[in-house]
């Protein structure tokens, strides 16, 4: 353990992603860059009696390719995706653990509602074979932190280890409090990020009636459910996923000659405090996550050129996170660039941060902003910059979004690298 200081710079030196847009970053990179939706008919359950049919599904996926069938058959498809994003980022950061690292590496590594897959089957496996028949390894499985502690297990990052739980924004957060524990002294090293898996007939039937979802516009194909922005948007997309970062010290990175593909220089966090389901009136609540990004190393506003947004295609959440934007960012809005990038993933829930957040690392690293699918048809109300396609230009800055139920609201803010 080192000592606090708030002043030392930290960056992000490896990315893996498993999405509904491809399983590995090289693939969801094209994906987002060249317009391939990851939306199509659910195939997890039967929809046929639901109005409801697209989700943002994870394809072709092998676990073994990550983990030992033993082990992964006794858990779900959570902890899956997420020790394969962590496998993935630490080979693509270089980092190796060690006897001699291994108490300086951590894990900050969250979801949203864990396997809750597993306690929904283990229950049907109670009703209709008995208690005897019920799995002894289902509570430990379907924890909302079995990811963090099945990834350092898996990886032998023995250091601070947590796994953070705020719904949607759950991703974000792990990456804003992977760089604070940095910053502390904690560790040299963490790996971050959240995953989830919320692709379940129960889940599906709780947002129906919730009146979440979407649908495509008449006649048009799956890959249209999810308009972020736009006037015509109804709702949004269940999807599933992970992404993992390797969050680091600067100093650890350059010393090891590692790539480092953006810095992290803000991160906000802030309560609506207000309903478990509604936004605060205006986003007030993430107006106040994205000034305290900015603040808390003293970023101006006009320095952010795009925002990969929350962007879930609800009715009132644009309009409201919209509103956020303008609060925050003001009459320098008009020239920030908005990528959505849900409009081909879907709302991958717990995991929308981390993805999103890997999603605009890579933005910065190419200069390159992803268009925004399906964005027809301005609203007024959504008064923001969408790209419509996608452009290369200068981006220096660029934050992520997120909003999540219960009012949990963050922020983080990347940098380009630049050497210096």
């Amino acid at each position: 353990m080192r000592k606090p200081d708030y002043n030392r710079r930290v960056v992000i030196t490896g990315l893996g992603v498993v999405s509904p847009v491809g399983n590995d970053l090289d693939t969801a990179w094209d994906s987002l860059v060249n317009g391939r939706s990851g939306l199509a008919p659910i195939t997890h359950f039967d929809t046929t009696p639901y109005e409801h049919k697209v989700g943002g599904e994870v394809k072709n996926f092998d676990v073994t390719q990550y983990w030992n069938f033993k082990d992964a058959r006794r858990t779900e498809s959570t902890v899956h995706f997420a020790v394969a994003a962590a496998k993935m980022a630490l080979a693509h950061s270089g980092l190796e653990i060690t006897e001699e690292n291994h108490y300086d590496v951590g894990v900050i590594y969250g979801s949203g509602g864990g396997g809750q897959g597993l306690f929904i089957n283990n229950q049907e496996v109670w009703h209709t074979k008995g208690a005897r028949a019920v799995s002894p390894f289902f509570i430990a499985n379907g924890l909302v932190d079995a990811a963090s502690g099945t990834i350092a297990i898996e990886t032998g990052a023995k250091g601070h280890n947590f796994c953070p739980v705020s719904a949607c924004s759950t991703g974000t957060t792990s990456i804003g409090e992977a760089a604070e524990a940095i910053r502390r002294g904690d560790c040299i090293a963490v790996i971050a990020g959240s995953a989830e898996s919320p692709l379940l007939e129960l889940v599906h039937i709780g947002f129906t009636n919730m009146r979440g979802l979407g649908n495509p516009l008449e006649g048009q194909p799956p890959s249209g459910a999810c308009r972020p922005f736009d006037r015509t948007r109804d709702g949004f997309i269940l999807g599933e996923g992970a992404g993992a970062l390797i969050v680091e010290d600067l100093e650890h990175a350059r010393a090891r000659g590692a790539t480092i593909y953006a810095e992290i220089v803000g991160y906000g966090s802030a309560a609506d405090g207000f309903d478990m389901i509604a936004p605060a009136a205006k986003g007030e609540g993430s107006a106040r996550a994205m000034k305290m990004a900015l603040e808390r190393r003293d970023v101006p506003a006009e320095a952010i050129d795009m925002i990969n947004p929350h962007g879930t295609a609800t009715p009132m959440g644009d309009k409201c996170e919209s509103e956020a934007i303008w609060a925050a960012f003001g009459k320098h809005t008009p020239n920030i660039l908005i990528s959505a990038t849900k409009s081909m993933t879907g709302h991958m829930m717990g995991a929308a941060g981390s993805f999103e957040g890997i999603a605009t690392v890579m933005s910065i690293y190419h200069q390159t902003v992803p268009g925004t699918l399906n964005y027809h048809e301005p609203d007024p109300e959504c008064n923001v910059n969408v790209a419509t396609e996608t452009i290369e230009r200068p981006i220096n800055y660029a934050l992520s979004n997120n909003i999540g139920l219960g009012g949990h609201n963050a922020a983080v803010i990347f940098k380009r690298y630049t050497g210096d």
